[in-house]
Order: C-alpha cells, then structure tokens, then sequence
C-alpha cells in the first residue's frame, strides 16, 4: 500500500513539475566548437523551440573527448528538464563501442527525446591538393603513405570513425589528426595544415560553396539526395558507408511529462517550413521522432556500428 501511495505521489509531483515548466531558461549542451555542425543544428532548433517553450534556450558549447565531456555533464546534471543534450552518432553509438572507460552509460544516464534530423557526410579535401576524385585520392594516398593528414571532430567522432574506414577498405595510410570540433578541422583543411576531412555538408557546406575546399563524394549507401551530383565513396571504395543522426536526450529519470513536452514541441519545430528549409539547404533531411521511436533508432545504430568497428578492426590508439 505504501509503495502504491509512493508511485502516486512520484506521478501527481511529476505532473505538477511539468505543468510549470519550463520556468526559467533551458539550457542545451552541444559538445562540439561553434560552427561545427550539431552547433549549426543547435542553434536552429534553439531559436524555435524558445518560442515554443515560452522560455530561451541557450546554446552551450563544450567540446572536447569526442564530445564524452559535454555528454557526462549532462548526464550528471539534476532531471529536471532544464539541462539537455544534442546527442549525436558518436556519443551514442560508436564512443561506446570503442572506449571502455567513458565517463557516462549512453542507455542509463539519458532519457531519449526526440531525433532531429539525419544525413550522409561529405569527403573535402584542400583545393590545392591534386585529386579530383576519390580514386586519385587513394591514388596519391597510396603513393605517399602517411603523407596525407585527415582532420576530425576528435577521437571516435564519425569523421575519425569514416577516416579509419577508408584507410581499412582502400588499403591507404592517412594520418589522424584530432580537432576539438568539426570548425576548426576545417578550417585547418582549408590552410592546408590537413588536407581532408570526412564530416557532415552542415559543417562543410559553406566551405564547399565558396570554393574553399573541393568535395569528392559522400558517404551514404545512396547518392545525399541534396548533392545528387557527387558520387558516394562507395562507387570506388565497395562496402564504404557511415552516416550521422542527431537528437536531444535529456538527463535519466527526467519527469515523463516534460519529456513528452519537450518531444511536442521538438516535433513542431522541426516541422516549422523555415525550419525544414534551413535544415534541407544544409544537405541534412529533417527526422523529428517520438522518444521510443528515437530509443530505438539509437540501439539499432549502436548495434549496427559496433558491428562495423569489430569487422574493420578499428582500434583508438590516439
């Protein structure tokens, strides 16, 4: 009877917290640089869901580990609502497959809220590099082993994960070289400190508009309907294929009925046209979910990742 009593009052008090909320700014931890492109995602969504929510959401970046840093402060932030997380591919399917000592449980520290969007990343080189394809990239690749830098959002993000990949399936050497985000690796791409990088048109978008760096191809099992003139890898280097997933989780035990709201209003902001239209000009497709449909979108990829990091054998050295 007491533990009925309990579970009572724990729905009445979380029905309660919910109807207040939000009272106050909500922050949303990116653990990426500005300018990355789950910042670029990040401040979109932040700017609509602060009219949704009737409170601002501020955008805080903390980079670093691979975005491990931002993930274990969320997941050590009170469930309240009022801390959440721009999840991506890396901290929740492949840095938990390739470090045994993270500092947080993608499954047991976080409540899913909803995937935001999803997208095939893109392979930039220098402009001055002379490669016009990805076979004259492995071309020179292969004639000059370990020569080549390939930049990174840092260790086990997906553009170290896709890098390692085409070292793996095309037999080259290029050498890894970690960024605390996708920004300032690109920006390095363009200097020609590095001369490739492996991430996401968000990120790059920009770049490859303004010629500033030369895109070869993209990295789905599909030509990215948004860059339909650019071929996959997959069309030189057979089997090659690692996309990215972003969504907003939030701290374990946060309250069922702000969750449901935060994923509401998610929902809505991502069917917003000019959000939808900011997003698609990026190369991005927006995928707003329900929290179960998100929970198990990130497991399948999970599975899915782990799978391909025991096959090719890719082991973090750095």
């Amino acid at each position: 009877m007491r533990i009925v009593m309990l579970l009572a009052m724990l729905v009445v008090s979380g029905g309660a917290l919910a109807q207040g909320y939000p009272a106050k700014p909500v922050r949303l931890v990116v653990a990426d640089a500005a300018g990355g492109a789950p910042d670029q995602l990040a401040r979109v969504l932040a700017q609509r869901l602060s009219e949704g929510l009737g409170q601002q959401m501020v955008v805080d970046n903390r980079p670093g580990a691979g975005g491990a840093l931002g993930a274990d402060l969320v997941a050590r932030s009170p469930a309240d609502g009022y801390s959440l997380l721009l999840t991506t591919t890396a901290i929740y399917a492949i840095l938990p497959s390739l470090k045994k000592d993270l500092p947080y449980d993608p499954v047991r520290d976080f409540t899913p809220i909803s995937r935001i969007a999803t997208t095939s990343n893109v392979l930039v080189i220098n402009s001055t590099l002379p490669a016009k394809s990805v076979a004259d990239l492995v071309a020179l690749a292969k004639s000059k082993p370990g020569a080549l830098n390939y930049a990174s959002a840092g260790v086990g993000t997906p553009a170290h994960l896709a890098g390692e990949m085409l070292n793996l399936l095309a037999g080259i050497k290029l050498t890894h070289v970690p960024y605390k985000g996708a920004a300032p690796g690109l920006l390095d791409v363009i200097a020609g400190n590095a001369q490739l990088i492996i991430t996401s048109p968000i990120a790059a978008g920009a770049h490859m508009n303004a010629g500033r760096v030369r895109a070869l191809a993209t990295t789905g099992a599909e030509r990215n309907p948004s860059l339909p003139d650019l071929p996959t890898i997959a069309e030189t280097v057979p089997g090659y294929e690692i996309t990215q997933s972003w969504g907003v989780v939030a701290p374990a035990a946060t309250p069922g009925p702000i969750v449901a709201r935060l994923a509401s209003e998610i929902g809505k902001a991502m069917a917003h046209s000019e959000v939808k239209d900011r997003v698609l000009k990026t190369g991005a497709v927006p995928a707003a979910s329900t929290p179960a449909a998100f929970e198990s979108f990130m497991q399948r990829e999970r599975k899915r990742l782990a799978e391909v990091i025991a096959k090719s054998g890719i082991v973090l050295a750095d």
